[in-house]
């Protein structure tokens, strides 16, 4: 399995520590993405075999961690996660995004090319 089953304190540690930090500081040096799933969710189970495909795909270049929503709920609060699957990307240049939905692969495809691998371009 190439995705990253992650737990709160993985999360505090490799991604963002809320306890630590006030202000959004993303810990990792690759971009991300978390996946906020359930094991009794179709959807998320629709999707998990496109992020191992992802996760393959761009091995090197992106992290893709998947959090269960019933097992880690302080870090689902935390988020105010609320409709799963939800993911969380984190782009290079470390800033978050959420989107809710079970994404087709086109889409994220999309999103990686042109959110999380680009870096953040300097004003002129």
């Amino acid at each position: 399995m190439s995705t990253i089953q992650m737990t709160t304190q993985d999360f505090k540690e490799k991604i963002f520590n809320w306890e630590t930090e006030a202000d959004w500081k993303y810990l990792g040096e690759l971009p991300a993405i978390i996946d906020f799933y359930a094991e009794w969710c179709g959807p998320c189970k629709m999707i998990a075999p496109l992020l191992e495909e992802l996760s393959d795909e761009y091995k090197g270049k992106i992290v893709i961690y998947k959090v269960d929503t019933d097992v880690e709920q302080e870090l689902s609060a935390v988020f105010g996660i609320q409709s799963i699957p939800t993911m969380l990307f984190i782009g290079a240049d470390g800033e978050p995004m959420m989107q809710p939905g079970a994404l087709p692969k086109h889409v994220l495809k999309k999103i990686i090319e042109e959110k999380l691998l680009v870096t953040a371009k300097t004003m002129n």
